[in-house]
This record gives structure tokens, sequence and C-alpha cells, in this order.
């Protein structure tokens, strides 16, 4: 059978990128929100939707288990009555991780669930423990086999969670089982980043009870049964930092539309203390700067920094004059994608201590999680791998800001995350132009 290549993006800087940016819907929401579909007794639609591989990898995912997914422009609808079966095909294992998220869902429609191993970036160990035991104190039987996670009830029950770390994954496993579960779920530690919120707002249009109490606790007392809902989902944070920061790498200024400021807070007061200055309205922000000061950046859970905000700081950190310290606690193999960065110039330092701020879980361990940044640095064209989603991003904004064209391989995984970012970024002022198979469309 003959091999398709993957897709590689050519990149040729020329100067400050400079225009507006328009962005979706979050792609950690989007394929989270189809899930919770899956439970509704009518059918569901997401609105605002990015054009992401995500969601396509999601849509089939849920048509193999007898859903009918109609996915068209912006728009998402999951019908779930023809759901006749709870066993995930083998082919979606390591694709994304929404099979782990399936299980509470299937758990209460089937009774019996087989989902493959969990996949997405190879950013440090996402374990199943925190899901697994969640679903335990649920009722759930779960077994692991070599293939992935078997798992069946004849009826999951409300329980006192507390889980180890404010995980997003784990928090959202307990809120889509317990939902229908019989009696009161109080999971305590939860993650509240604005995705997960965003979640449980979905799930309480579709009829849930779902309460957020200080510290960090849901409260979701079960109901029998759930209906179908409507929502537009809010603007991609991600997504537009890292538009933002584009163009302060560059010298330029991008102004960001479709993300309220609310879901910036954290950021925007970052680049705020580096001598960034924004201008924000309802509908729109822009970023600009002359001189950028250094920063020490502790990534954390939310409302801290933002783990997936760190690969496109980092790049800027190293247009800075003087020395930025990044101290990695949310996932311990967050650098992959520094080696390429130090191929294209960048002066980045990894250590396996806990640099500018306090110690985190990783403290101990072997784990590379600081990065110690010098800058200003001359950036060079380079031919290169992409890693990851984030790191992935990375490495464009680096490109931009380099002399002489880079050559981006394996950008499936920008695709997979960003809405049309090759056509974002050319908007932008940026040439760069795409080789390989089609774009998911």
């Amino acid at each position: 059978m003959a091999t398709i290549a993957a897709p590689s993006w050519s990149i040729e800087p020329v100067g400050p990128l400079q225009g507006d940016v328009t962005v979706r819907g979050s792609k950690n929401a989007v394929t989270k929100h189809m899930v919770a579909a899956v439970m509704g007794e009518s059918p569901s639609t997401i609105r605002n939707c990015p054009q992401i591989g995500d969601i396509e990898i999601t849509a089939e995912m849920l048509r193999s288990l007898g859903c009918l997914v109609d996915v068209e422009g912006e728009t998402v609808v999951v019908e779930p009555n023809g759901i006749d079966g709870g066993r995930v095909p083998l082919s979606y294992g390591g694709l994304n991780r929404i099979p782990i998220l399936l299980v509470g869902p299937l758990l209460h429609r089937m009774g019996e669930v087989f989902v493959p191993l969990v996949g997405g970036d190879r950013i440090g160990s996402r374990p199943l423990d925190f899901h697994v035991s969640s679903l335990e104190a649920m009722g759930a039987e779960v077994r692991m086999t070599p293939d992935g996670l078997e798992a069946k009830a004849l009826g999951l029950r409300g329980a006192r969670i507390r889980l180890p770390f404010p995980s997003v994954g784990a928090t959202e496993t307990v809120l889509l089982t317990a939902v229908l579960a019989e009696g009161r779920t109080v999971v305590e530690n939860s993650a509240v980043e604005p995705e997960v919120i965003e979640l449980a707002l979905f799930l309480q249009r579709m009829g849930a009870r779902i309460e957020l109490r200080p510290d960090r606790r849901f409260v979701i007392e079960g109901v029998d049964r759930l209906r179908g809902a409507e929502h537009r989902l809010d603007g991609d944070r991600i997504e537009a930092f890292s538009y933002l920061v584009a163009g302060l790498v560059t010298g330029g200024r991008v102004r960001v539309h479709g993300c309220a400021q609310g879901r910036l807070v954290t950021a925007i007061s970052t680049l705020h203390r580096m001598g960034a200055r924004f201008e924000i309205t309802d509908d729109w922000l822009a970023v600009s700067a002359g001189q950028l000061r250094t920063a020490v950046v502790q990534t954390d859970a939310h409302p801290g920094f933002m783990t997936d905000w760190q690969p496109p700081l980092v790049v800027l950190f190293s247009q800075c004059e003087g020395m930025s310290v990044v101290h990695e606690t949310v996932y311990e193999d967050r650098f992959p994608y520094v080696g390429a960065l130090q191929k294209m110039g960048a002066e980045i330092e990894l250590f396996d201590a806990c640099l500018g701020g306090r110690d985190c879980r990783f403290n101990e361990s072997t784990a590379m999680h600081s990065a110690v940044v010098r800058g200003p640095s001359h950036l060079r064209g380079a031919e290169i791998t992409v890693p990851d989603i984030r790191g992935g991003f990375g490495y464009v904004i680096a490109a931009a800001a380099a002399e002489g064209p880079s050559l981006l391989h394996d950008v499936h995984h920008l695709e997979r995350g960003y809405h049309r970012p090759l056509e974002a970024f050319a908007q932008l002022g940026l040439h760069i132009s795409r080789e390989g198979p089609p774009a998911p469309s």
C-alpha cells in the first residue's frame, strides 16, 4: 500500500506580521460538547466550531457507535438516538483524548464499554488513574487490557471524589458521568478552566444539575434524563494568545477578534509585566511593544498561566533582552520542541530543578521542566519536524521572525488543532505555502 506523505509548510519571513485574525471556538471545548451530546434524548447543535481535524476524528468515532453527526461550516449537529454499541474501534486509539471521556456516557446508555488507549500530543504522561478511580468510585468495574479500557456497570451512583491534581480531563470525566448517576457527586480539587466551565454550562442546558462551589468543588445532582441543547462556543484563548504573540515576536501588531478579554486575563497581565501595550474593546484585542522586558513565568492550573501558552512565550523570550525563566508544573515533558528552536539559534537551557517558582510535583523527578531563555537571539530558518500542536505553532512564530526560509514537516498537528492556520498567517502577511495531501475540509 502506498504511503501518503505527511504535509509540510514552507515559510519565507517577510518582516512584521500585521492584520486581523478571527478565532472560533476552542479545540479543547468542541469535542467535549460532542461527547456530552451522546447523552441527550434529542439532537444537540454546537456553533462557532473551528475547522480542525479533531472534530472529524471525534465525529467518525461517534458515527462508529451509531450516532448521526453532521459537520457543516461552523456547525456540528449530533443525533445520539441511533447508538447501538459501546465499543469504540481500535482504529481510534492514539488519535486524541476523547475515547476515555466517552466511558461514562456510554456506560449510562449501554452498560458495557470498551475504549482504546488515550492519545494526543507527546507532552508527558497523561495517566488514566484519575479517570479510572473516579469511575470506580461511582460504581463502574474497570479493567485495563493491552488494547484499552473495558468497563461495565449495572447503574452508576454519586460519590465524593477528590482529585490529587486539578486535571481537566478527569474533571470532565466526572462531570460527564455524574450528571446521569443516581444521587449526589461532589468532586473536590477539580479543574475550573474556562473550557470546563463551558462544558458544565452546556450540560446545564441539557438539563443537568451542576453547581460550582468555592475551593474548586463541583456538586452534581444526578437526573434521570438529558435533552439535546444548542450552544455557541466561546473563542479559543490558546489561539488568541498565540497570534498576539506572533505579532510581538516579529515586531508587528495583530488584532484578534472572537475571544473575550476575560478568557485572557492572566496572559494579558503577563505581557503587561513585560512591557507590552494593549488595546482592548468588546470586539477585539491588539498588542504592541517596543523593548520588551524579561520575565519569570510558572505555568499552573487555571487561573494560573496556561501550559498551552508556554511555547509561544518561550519564542517571545528569545527576542527579549536578558534572561527569562519558564517553570512548567502541569506536564513533565512539555519541552520537546526546544531542540529545534536551539537549532534555529535560540539560547535555551533546560533544567530538572524548579526554577522561578515554588517547588512543584516534579521537584524530585528527572523531568526537564524548567527552561532558561537568554535573548535576544538571532534566529535562522531551518528544516524541522513538528512534535505537537502547541510546539508547532511556536515554530511558525520563530520561522516568521527568522532570517531565511524554513520548512516545517508533520504540520498535520497544527491542522488538527487550529482553525485554518495557514490562511490566517497568510492574511497577516507571512509568505507560507503547503506541500502534501489536502488539508482537512
